[in-house]
């Protein structure tokens, strides 16, 4: 939220409004999980109210014609940074803008933009950094409909793209890299990590190491998927990554309730997508915005305990006879995964609570499991409170060529598991008496 000056009407500029600063108390610095309460909102502008209101309104009147002429010129790229102040819904808001800065704070990223769901996100990202004839490198596989995004809607204005498999070496990815960069301009490398729905982790830094040998000073950025781990259990922007995207929909909502999605990262980048979603108006409305900054503030308590009962689960899960492989990244290193787990280790701080489960047989056996759970229920997305479980191949990446999928690994056997905030103890007997019906 801004607050004008007694400048404004007299014609003199005011300074530019600043961002949210990192919070420190006699030179603390403040962790994540405090700021999520009061970071970026002053109840002194909103009536003494302890949180934000809901700022249900199109447009916002300016307190002079100064005022208005220059938040337009950052709200149209002449300046960069976005708005100085409120303009219209379409741009800012008051409950959009708290929740970028609160964004920001878990990876101290330079700036974030709010985006009315994960995938709008990911297509003005796009749409800001690509052009035709333009080349996206990204990793394999994606989420179904960002290969879709990519393939077939890109794909008509002349985009081309070239893929390496999440967990590629650095001589596999320097060889993706150095093909690409024949075909013409690199515009961006797109990463997930771990890859939905086989779990599979990208090397962000022998991507950046390879992305700055070969291209130079001339180089694309790199953008990551951090859905499944973030931010609590990854952050890429420590690893070479310049721009992180979210489905906010699933931890940061958390409770399965809402649809968003975020960017954040660089200032610079920031400032560019900031344009192209200014003017194709992605933002998210403000009360999902204040359902997110509600989220926030226990988001730290949420991931925790899933990630705590994604632990006790796979370790029965990987025991029973019907079960032919977990994919959850804390048993890389003891599954002889070598590649995977170093990666793991230099990357994550924590194994999350969704994973992929491999069952003995093929898609009948999997209906059969799903149908028969009690506590999990059977649907599609990740990170909310309740246990959910799907099948990929038959859902979420039933649009995925039958090719495609099988050089990525989405068989039918696969389910994919999201672990909630249930008891863990009861959790295990609901996957025992499912495993048992098949």
């Amino acid at each position: 939220m801004t607050d004008e000056t007694e400048a404004d009407l007299t014609g003199v500029e005011p300074p530019r409004r600043p961002r949210a600063e990192l919070g420190k108390i006699a030179g603390r610095k403040l962790k994540p999980a405090t700021m999520m309460m009061g970071h970026g909102y002053d109840p002194v502008l909103s009536e003494g109210s302890l949180k934000p209101p809901i700022f249900l309104t199109s447009t916002f009147v300016f307190p002079s014609a100064a005022a208005g002429k220059r938040h337009f010129e950052g709200v149209t790229g002449k300046r960069p940074g976005g708005a100085e102040g409120l303009v219209y819904s379409r741009f800012n808001g008051p409950n959009q803008e708290i929740l970028e800065d609160r964004l920001s704070v878990w990876e101290e990223a330079e700036d974030a933009l709010a985006f009315s769901s994960g995938m709008s996100a990911i297509a003005t990202l796009f749409l800001a950094m690509v052009g035709p004839g333009d080349t996206i490198v990204h990793s394999g596989p994606l989420y179904a409909a960002t290969e879709t995004l990519i393939a077939k809607l890109l794909g008509k204005y002349g985009v081309k793209w070239l893929d390496f498999p999440a967990g590629a070496t650095r001589a596999e990815i320097d060889a993706v890299m150095e093909k690409a960069k024949a075909q013409g301009k690199v515009a961006l490398i797109y990463l997930e990590s771990p890859a939905n729905p086989t779990n599979a982790l990208v090397d962000i830094e022998a991507v950046a190491a390879s992305r700055d040998a070969i291209f130079g000073e001339d180089k694309p950025p790199i953008a990551i998927d951090n859905t499944f781990l973030g931010p609590l259990w990854q952050q890429p922007l420590r690893h070479g990554a310049d721009i992180v995207v979210y489905s906010l929909t699933k931890y940061a909502g958390g409770h399965s309730d809402l649809v968003a999605g975020g960017v954040l990262g660089s200032a610079a980048h920031i400032n560019t997508i900031r344009s192209t979603r200014n003017t194709i108006g992605t933002i998210c409305d403000p009360n999902t915005a204040w359902m997110l900054l509600r989220s926030l503030e226990t988001l730290e308590l949420r991931m925790s305990r899933a990630g705590e009962n994604a632990a006790k689960v796979c370790a029965f899960l990987d025991q029973h006879p019907k079960v032919e492989r977990v994919g959850y990244l804390g048993f890389l290193e003891a599954q002889g995964d070598a590649r995977q787990a170093d990666i793991y280790r230099r990357h994550c701080l924590g194994a999350g609570s969704t994973f992929s489960l491999f069952l003995k047989g093929g898609e009948a056996e999997s209906f059969a499991f799903l149908d028969a759970l009690k506590i999990a229920k059977l649907a599609v997305s990740l990170g909310g409170t309740e246990t959910l479980a799907s099948h990929p191949a038959g859902m979420t990446h039933l649009s995925v060529p039958e090719e495609r999928k099988k050089a990525l690994g989405i068989t039918d056997n696969l389910v994919r598991i999201s672990i909630g905030v249930e008891d863990a103890d009861d959790l295990v007997a609901d996957f025992d008496q499912a495993l048992n019906a098949i």
